[in-house]
């Protein structure tokens, strides 16, 4: 689906005129028709507004134009109910909800991480746990909170 489609869609399905969206997220009618046509899109920040206005993440409104992957485990983000938020309530579209929620990180270094995905991820292959630990710890170094 394109934005234009899904905004119109959120906003018919939560029983919003178009004044009635535009007053919630300080545009102009005239605005939020242009993006129900798609002569134009809202900015980052009415992105922001519409993003918590309607409990969807950036990502979902912009028709999920790229693959999210929490920058600290790796887990591909592929629902909003997996994306973290942070205290406010928005949305933070690079990590998942169990690495990080409302402001904090669960794991407090790499290390722990790495522990935690030893004791946890499946070993079909019965890989020794120290060349299991490389593995995990050359893909974590190569995400952004490990950078």
């Amino acid at each position: 689906m394109e934005t234009k489609d899904i905004l119109k869609d959120l906003r018919e399905k939560n029983h919003l005129t178009q004044d009635q969206l535009a007053e919630r997220v300080m545009v102009t009618r005239q605005a939020v028709s242009r993006w129900e046509t798609g002569e134009t899109q809202p900015n980052t920040d009415t992105l922001k507004l519409l993003s918590m206005e309607f409990g969807i993440s950036i990502n979902t409104l912009l028709g999920s134009p790229r693959q999210l992957v929490c920058q600290c485990c790796g887990m591909p983000l592929s629902e909003d109910g997996m994306i973290s938020r942070e205290p406010d309530g928005s949305f933070n579209e690079d990590y998942c909800r169990w690495c990080y929620a409302d402001g904090d990180f669960a794991y407090k270094s790499k290390a722990a991480l790495l522990d935690f995905l030893i004791a946890h991820m499946p070993d079909p292959d019965n890989t020794p746990e120290e060349q299991r630990r490389i593995l995990y710890d050359g893909y974590l170094s190569q995400l952004k909170h490990w950078k």
